[in-house]
């Protein structure tokens, strides 16, 4: 068995969990937050048996497209200083996906 954690953009979280849901998949949503952008995430976390393993990635896959976008990072300085920051393209979206070996998994 695997738990399967993956952290999608929120703009990709409903049509992926409606693809999945329609594949068969049960999981596990949270809310979350990235650390770099401090943009909103969507967790996904789903317990699955080894042999679906690659079709809930291709699902992932199927939906979630990096792409690029401008931000502005936040104003950095000490007492007095001042750097100012200029806006920079970055690439967002996509998915981090981590797979672990699950013992059991007990449903009551």
């Amino acid at each position: 068995m695997k738990l399967l954690i993956a952290i999608v953009q929120d703009e990709d979280a409903g049509e992926l969990m409606q693809k999945l849901t329609k594949s068969g998949f049960q999981f596990t949503k949270l809310a979350t937050t990235g650390g770099f952008l401090r943009a909103g995430n969507t967790t996904l976390i789903i317990g699955l048996e080894d042999e679906r393993l690659k079709e809930a990635i291709s699902c992932i896959e199927s939906i979630c497209k990096s792409r690029k976008q401008l931000i502005t990072p936040p104003i950095m300085g000490g007492a007095g200083e001042v750097y100012l920051s200029y806006p920079m393209e970055v690439t967002i979206g996509g998915a981090t996906i981590f797979v672990l070996d699950m013992e059991q998994l007990i449903k009551i």
